[in-house]
């Protein structure tokens, strides 16, 4: 019985920056926690935290450990959830990684509807801008933009985004349309630095901004007031385009697409929340209007 929870408190360090902060969410104290710790290193005969003046990190055994860890400790969940009759309806907590404007644009209204369907499920979400490593850090799901790295996760694809080059019909009336991206140099360009540098189809544009915004939102703003041309990713301007306020500019040079997934660990043997979340977000993202604009 002491190994089984020597094992959980050692699992509270997924996801966790510190001792300290694992122990918080362990409910029990540093010293606990630490003691823990050494009976399980004393036992497996290996070191499983390196310690320094700048404070602890996971060994590489320490690492792999933990990944063991949380995904047996989610099983035995999963086994007594089952034979209680719980794994009819999800709950307890789940933790999630999100980007941070793939959520802003296109998330909010999946995690709503997915909270209200599955009031028992406690959703922890992460926004973050990297790939994330779920069984280092505890997670359980997340939805990717771009390549995957290879690893042993499930994936399962929701659609793709392009990076759209826009401008509203007023400014493109006014300013003529650009035929080719050496063109975009006589035009007024919105972008996020004071520096543009878009990739093409075999090219790469390379100017200066005529309008900086430090938000994604601003720029489209501007763009819709006919400011100039704005380059992002297809899912925070689909609204715009498919209203008429901004069209697309030079749609044969776009760069190729950058897939989405969500992917998750463990497979069928995932924890009825985890399934629960990824059928649902993958349903809701298959039909997301960002995701039907070729």
């Amino acid at each position: 019985m002491e190994r089984y929870r020597d094992m959980q408190l050692f699992a509270a360090l997924a996801g966790q920056p510190s001792l300290a902060s694992a122990a918080r969410d362990a409910r029990v104290s540093g010293p606990t926690l630490v003691r823990a710790i050494a009976r399980l290193e004393a036992r497996l005969r290996v070191a499983l935290l390196q310690r320094s003046t700048r404070g602890v990190c996971l060994t590489d055994a320490g690492s792999a450990y933990l990944s063991d860890c949380v995904r047996l400790l989610a099983a035995v969940d999963a086994a007594e959830a089952s034979a209680n009759g719980l794994h009819v309806q999800p709950q307890g907590n789940l933790r999630v990684f999100l980007p941070w404007l793939f959520s802003r644009y296109v998330m909010a209204p999946v995690l709503a509807g997915y909270m209200d369907r599955y009031p028992d499920v406690r959703l922890v979400a992460h926004y973050h801008d990297y790939y994330p490593n779920l069984h280092e850090e505890g997670l359980d799901v997340a939805v990717l933009v771009g390549e995957l790295p290879s690893s042993s996760l499930i994936a399962r694809p929701v659609g793709q985004v392009r990076h759209r080059l826009c401008a509203s019909p007023g400014y493109l009336a006014a300013h003529g349309e650009p035929r080719h991206p050496d063109d975009l140099i006589q035009h007024h360009l919105i972008a996020s630095a004071d520096q543009v540098h878009w990739d093409f189809q075999h090219g790469h544009l390379k100017a200066r901004a005529r309008l900086s915004c430090t938000t994604v939102q601003g720029a489209i703003n501007a763009a819709v007031q006919g400011a100039g041309i704005i380059r992002c990713q297809s899912y925070p301007v689909h609204q715009h385009l498919l209203s008429g306020q901004l069209c697309r500019v030079l749609p044969a040079f776009e760069p190729p697409p950058l897939p989405v997934h969500v992917v998750y660990r463990e497979g069928r043997h995932a924890p009825m929340r985890v399934r629960s979340f990824v059928d649902h977000c993958v349903a809701a993202l298959r039909e997301h209007p960002a995701f039907q604009l070729a």
